[in-house]
């Protein structure tokens, strides 16, 4: 499953620059499903959302740093645990029910992101 960050956040920064796949913006911040990954233009992701890689879309959260569940792999194929959880000060980086994924679909969907 992807990994989410609780309002327990206190906004530190430190989980952001751990993300191998550059899925953790801060809080009002637009994210792009190019960035950190080797996406560009039309793409469909595992969730089902097509979009253009390229294009800036509208921050998930306004008030806390957010973690882009169609980006999170939970580091597999380049950690053997979360970063960001490992990083978090507070603990409030945790696994995201709402969006559960096998190692294998984790480990596919960083092959989609990081197209060879």
């Amino acid at each position: 499953m992807a990994i989410k960050i609780t309002d327990e956040c206190i906004n530190c920064g430190a989980c952001e620059p751990e993300c191998p796949n550059n899925a953790i913006y801060e809080g009002a911040v637009d994210w792009k499903l190019s960035e950190g990954t080797g996406l560009t233009g039309m793409v469909v992701t595992k969730s089902g959302l097509s979009i253009d890689a390229d294009a800036p879309q509208k921050p998930i959260s306004d008030d806390i740093y957010y973690i882009v569940a169609d980006k999170c792999t939970e580091c597999k194929g380049f950690h053997e645990e979360p970063q960001c959880a490992a990083v978090c000060p507070v603990d409030c980086c945790v696994p995201d029910d709402a969006h559960v994924e096998t190692d294998e679909e984790l480990h596919a969907k960083k092959d989609f992101l990081h197209p060879s």
